[in-house]
């Protein structure tokens, strides 16, 4: 697959920075005979993990739009792609760290992030909070130069082998829901912390419930101000939604390449068929390309709603395009392999391939429109913050958190 072409966006000599610098990553640690943790060290340390952040936490302080150009590149020279196994620490993290945090605590964090040696969860969502992340409940109580955490998150991705985790807490119960939380990084492995498995329905425990008996953790680990963990929280939403959604694969590969290699090897496949393959498949293509304008567009600093609009529909097109699978496959499609209880070490999203793991993917697919906020969700943000639609009655946004009534 030949190299995308930088963008327009960038300047020639921010251009010219990038391609020495890949060539130099791709020539010095050959992919097919370099570890992958030393390819992603190299790429860190070269200014390749995230183009636009700074020189010395991973980036070269170059235009975001050529990011797709080194991923591109990168991916036709057979590099491994650490995004994978570690989705929430690259995809979310990093840009809340650069944005919140101290210099230090990035230093500190972030390179053995992108090169997968520490994992990294969130722990927004609780089981009485829903979708409204603002009415969560865990306490967090200052106690010197410490945060004593307690509470309950719950469908937590890749908490039983992350590293670190990024949580919102309630700091002060007695003013409005979104002014009275706090955000912060802390270890996993803290005494105190407690992950119990979710089993799925694909059998697999991906998600998890995480539980907090008097976990200390450090205020030099807070990112924000007190009480403003709301506007960090946004921060990673917004790039939550980029990561999922907004991510841009090789033309025809993905779920619709899936698809495409059913429809070719399929003795059950009619006009209809091929008529729903290729809605699907022009679907998938003006998705992909609204991805990459989009990125190319993207300016320094935190993603806005074409975030939310990216990821309400990749999940909406997920589901569709594994639903036609399946009802391609007929009577195999119910076939499935093992509903064994497995706590896997990647997410979902790159499952094995072939029938069984269209399968596997068709029932996973289901998550796509919740996880990283509903797509109702996303609608509400498409029609406020880009439609400019009234926004839905909150009664109880003014209320101090302890006044409003709870389930």
């Amino acid at each position: 697959m030949p190299a995308a072409s930088p963008s327009t966006e960038a300047s020639q000599d921010e251009i010219e920075l990038v391609k020495a610098h890949v060539t130099q990553l791709l020539e010095q640690f050959p992919p097919a005979d370099t570890d992958s943790a030393e390819f992603w060290g190299a790429q860190y340390d070269l200014g390749l993990a995230w183009v636009h952040f700074p020189v010395g936490l991973g980036g070269l302080g170059v235009s975001p739009s050529l990011g797709e150009y080194v991923a591109t590149t990168l991916r036709a020279g057979g590099a491994p792609f650490g995004f994978a196994r570690n989705p929430i620490g690259i995809g979310m993290g990093a840009p809340t760290l650069l944005t919140h945090g101290s210099r230090e605590l990035a230093v500190r964090l972030l390179r053995p992030m992108f090169t997968c040696e520490q994992i990294w969860c969130q722990l927004f969502s609780e089981p009485n909070a829903g979708s409204d992340v603002a009415s969560l409940a865990t306490r967090a109580e200052r106690d010197g130069d410490e945060w004593i955490i307690n509470g309950q998150k719950v469908w937590t991705t890749l908490a039983h082998v992350s590293s670190w985790g990024m949580l919102i807490a309630r700091s002060e119960p007695t003013v409005p829901k979104h002014a009275g939380m706090t955000y912060f990084v802390f270890d996993m492995h803290s005494p105190g912390v407690e992950v119990r498995p979710l089993r799925q329905i694909t059998g697999e425990a991906e998600f998890n419930e995480v539980y907090f008996d008097n976990v200390r953790i450090p205020d030099s680990q807070r990112l924000g101000d007190v009480g403003k963990g709301w506007s960090v929280a946004i921060t990673t939403l917004m790039n939550e939604r980029v990561s999922i959604g907004g991510n841009v694969a090789p033309r025809g590969s993905g779920p619709i390449g899936e698809a495409v290699k059913l429809w070719n090897n399929s003795f059950h496949k009619t006009p209809a068929h091929r008529d729903e393959l290729l809605r699907l498949w022009v679907d998938t293509e003006v998705n992909r390309l609204t991805n990459i304008r989009a990125a190319q567009g993207r300016t320094v600093g935190n993603p806005g709603p074409e975030g939310s609009v990216a990821k309400l529909a990749y999940a909406e097109l997920n589901k569709d395009v594994y639903s036609f699978c399946m009802n391609l496959l007929g009577a195999a499609g119910l076939e499935y392999s093992s509903y064994e209880m497995i706590r896997p070490e990647m997410t979902g999203v790159g499952s094995e391939r072939g029938e069984r793991g269209v399968g596997k993917m068709f029932l996973r697919s289901r998550a796509n429109s919740i996880e990283g906020g509903t797509s109702e969700i996303m609608r509400n943000i498409l029609g406020e913050r880009v439609l400019g639609l009234p926004g839905e009655p909150r009664s109880d946004k003014d209320l101090p958190w302890n006044q409003i009534p709870k389930n």
